[in-house]
Formats: C-alpha cells, structure tokens, sequence
C-alpha cells in the first residue's frame, strides 16, 4: 500500500511542478482510501505555509469539519519541515510516510528530529524513504532545471 499511496503523492508533486511550484505532494489517507491531496502552492498563493501537507491537511479538516484527523496517514514526497510536523502533530496524523530526506530542513531525523522531543503529546510513527529515489529525481530535475 505504501507504494501507491506514494505514486499518488508523486502525482502531486507533478502537478506542483506544472505550475512553478517545488515539486511536493502529499496524500492524507485514512481507512486506506485517500481522503484529500495537496501539492505546494508557496509561489501561486503567495503564502508560505502552502506547503504540500499544509493543503492536504487544511482540505481534510475542511472535509471531515475537524481539525483533528485522528488514524490517518500522511504520504509526503519529501521529509516535513518543523512547521509541517507541528501541523501533523496538531492534527493528530497517526503516520508519516515520506519519500525524499531533506538535509536542508528535514524535522523527522535527517536535519533535526522532532519526533525525539519530549515537548510534544503526540507522536506520529515516521516511514522515511519511501520510492525515495523517485521522490529525490523529480526534485533534482527541478532544481537542474532552474540553474540552468
């Protein structure tokens, strides 16, 4: 299941990369079916929480009318950043999975761990390196992109 829940969070992460954006997707599943997506939306919104799991929580809360999404999974094409972790660890995902580790702001072990804080009354289980080499492509081919 891990893998198809990832390709359809590379799916987000291509339609972000249609339109400008970084390339992150993410699929917030519960009981095995998708309930929301989201892609980044940074650059098109003009909002820098527009994160990939920041919209596919926000449409959830919206869906369900609560802001706790409590047995769910998160599929994130790119280990969350703090922000993002605070934001599962408010709505009480039960999961992350995600693709690519970030070395620049990964909040799941590779920059900093927040899942090893005491500070916090939640802690999701982590999955990183899901298709992970599929997620780190269309990142690289991205920022390839952009340099040249």
């Amino acid at each position: 299941m891990h893998i198809d829940f990832m390709n359809q969070a590379l799916f987000q992460a291509k339609k972000a990369e249609s339109i400008g954006e970084v390339p992150v997707g993410a699929v917030l599943v519960k009981n095995n079916e998708i309930i929301s997506t989201g892609h980044n939306l940074v650059i098109t919104n003009n909002d820098p929480t527009a994160h990939a799991e920041i919209v596919a929580i926000r449409k959830a809360s919206h869906l369900i009318q609560n802001y706790r999404i409590v047995d769910s999974e998160l599929y994130i094409t790119l280990e969350p950043c703090s922000m993002c972790y605070s934001a599962i660890i408010n709505s009480r995902i039960s999961r992350i999975i995600y693709g690519a580790h970030d070395t620049k702001t990964g909040a799941c072990g590779t920059c900093i761990n927040l899942s090893q804080s005491k500070c916090f009354n939640h802690k999701p289980e982590i999955i990183g390196g899901v298709l992970e080499s599929e997620c780190s492509e269309i990142l690289r081919n991205f920022f390839r992109q952009r340099r040249l």
